[in-house]
């Protein structure tokens, strides 16, 4: 990772951005990359909703049924959580996260009307997988393994009920078609990366986000 130093000049100092991705696409990883930048923001998996309770807890939010009582306000301590010193916050988003994001909060024009509502100005990183098959196998194995990122402990038994490479393969066309679609329709032209171009060039990955919120 170069100096954050680097990066910090080039990036508005009152932007946000999502990171919108699928599954076994490097987004850890680069989220990693990110937050370490000390600059362009803490990307995490704010939103996924299974992890809703969890991070309610640390924010001392109340959950009722497994969801905060008071969206706006878990918004607001995601955005102060999500933020770096320079101002600049992150988020992941997955697609299956999306609609939940948009439901807790109040009504707009436009999907994208109600995030910059909530967020301010955002802007969009979309990260792909070109290999979508060994993709879809990676989401496999790791469903059946537990083990999603380095430092992971394997299942004492591996899960023999999950989908097969083909259905995951299906589910990752699905969404990515979804998130083309959306990105139409909010009229978004999002900074497009892949999981190749990470491993190949991580530095060259983020300072790629990097200049792609700097300030028109």
């Amino acid at each position: 990772m170069r100096d954050r130093s680097a990066y910090a000049a080039r990036v508005h100092p009152a932007t946000g951005y999502f990171l919108c991705a699928t599954p076994r696409t490097g987004s850890t990883w680069l989220c990693s990359l990110l937050s370490a930048s000390g600059v362009l923001g803490r990307p995490a998996s704010y939103f996924r909703e299974p992890d809703e309770p969890m991070w309610a807890e640390r924010f001392n939010i109340p959950v009722l049924n497994g969801r905060v009582r008071d969206y706006a306000a878990f918004v607001k301590a995601v955005r102060s959580a999500a933020t770096t010193g320079n101002g600049v916050f992150a988020a992941r988003v997955m697609w299956g996260s999306l609609e939940r994001i948009i439901e807790g909060l109040p009504s707009g024009a436009s999907d994208r009307d109600v995030l910059e509502r909530a967020f301010g100005p955002l802007s969009f990183v979309l990260l792909t997988r070109e290999d979508t098959d060994a993709q879809a196998s990676s989401w496999a194995r790791a469903e059946q393994t537990g083990v999603w990122q380095e430092g992971d402990d394997a299942l004492e038994v591996p899960r023999l009920d999950v989908p097969s490479p083909q259905d995951y393969a299906t589910t990752i066309g699905a969404h990515n078609a979804a998130w083309e679609e959306w990105f139409d329709r909010q009229s978004i032209e999002p900074h497009r990366v892949s999981y190749e171009e990470l491993v190949h060039d991580p530095d060259a990955t983020v300072e790629g986000i990097a200049e792609f919120l700097r300030p028109a």
